[in-house]
């Protein structure tokens, strides 16, 4: 069937046949369903009852008359600000640490990494005990300096931090992606640096950090994108508690749609999220020209 047509037309349309898997997936799982809820967020429907269409109501309760839905992205938002830069600089130190020649080395990077790889509710569980103010591990371990741990999940003032804190726990992961970016700076720049006196600090500072900018940035481009869709660990540790204090907008989402059974006004969250997302994404892009540095770009010029 293909015999008459040239190589390059036979090429492309082998090419089309072996992503039609993809695609096909794509517009049945991911675009389709995104049209559906973009269409249904101009609808108020409970799953059981007809779809009523209310315009841009949905939208008008999202900006003026549900607090909450303001309430929980700014809650997201403030974890993101805390969270987001110290996965960043421990992720940094962590792998400049074990990039150097160690005994051990490869069984060190193998703990550190290992934490990354649990399963969300587990390590939600394991948190929710440590974070215990009864008989949990962090306060156990305060006690030995006499210091009164708080009720971390319990009180409104250090319930955000014990989440920040508990995100440390997968730092191994981006640890990884640092190591592989370390590794790849040619050897001989620091050799050039070292002949001219360059302290320690400046070889970090002047090599290291702009060398491995474009790894910093997809870290935190992935940081963002994660850190603004957290669920689990809100679900199964405080379920918003107390008193919305860790109403992440994730979980809220999760009970407009599943528990109250707002499908319309769930997909207008959904597309909420998903254009701050895709704003805070591109902000980051358009800045990235100004510290993020490319060796393959400044050769070409």
């Amino acid at each position: 069937m293909l015999s008459g047509l040239t190589f390059r037309r036979r090429e492309a349309i082998l090419g089309w046949v072996m992503a039609s898997p993809w695609l096909l997936g794509f517009l049945a799982f991911t675009l389709g369903p995104m049209i559906a809820s973009l269409i249904l967020s101009l609808y108020d429907w409970d799953l059981i009852s007809p779809a009523l269409l209310v315009g841009w109501g949905n939208y008008r309760e999202f900006f003026v008359d549900d607090p909450l839905s303001l309430h929980s992205l700014r809650i997201t938002l403030f974890y993101s600000l805390m969270a987001i830069p110290l996965h960043l600089v421990l992720g940094v130190i962590l792998a400049m640490l074990l990039n150097a020649n160690i005994r051990g080395q490869s069984v060190i990077r193998t703990v550190y990494y290992l934490p990354a790889v649990l399963a969300g509710v587990a390590v939600a569980m394991l948190w929710r005990w440590i974070f215990s103010p009864d008989f949990g591990l962090l306060n156990l371990f305060l006690s030995y300096f006499n210091i009164e741990g708080p009720n971390w999940l319990g009180n409104r003032t250090w319930v955000l931090p014990s989440f920040v804190i508990m995100s440390l726990w997968g730092v191994g992961g981006g640890m990884v992606i640092y190591l592989a970016g370390l590794q790849g700076i040619p050897t001989d720049l620091y050799e050039a640096v070292e002949i001219d006196g360059a302290t320690a600090f400046r070889r970090i500072w002047h090599i290291t950090l702009p060398m491995l900018s474009p790894v910093i940035f997809f870290q935190l481009i992935m940081g963002v994108i994660s850190s603004m869709q957290i669920f689990t660990q809100a679900f199964i540790m405080t379920d918003g508690g107390p008193a919305n204090a860790s109403l992440f907008y994730m979980l809220y989402l999760y009970r407009q749609a599943f528990e109250y059974r707002n499908m319309g006004y769930a997909s207008v969250l959904a597309w909420i999220l998903f254009l701050c997302i895709l704003a805070l994404t591109l902000l980051l892009f358009r800045t990235a020209s100004a510290w993020v540095y490319y060796e393959a770009e400044t050769q070409r010029t």
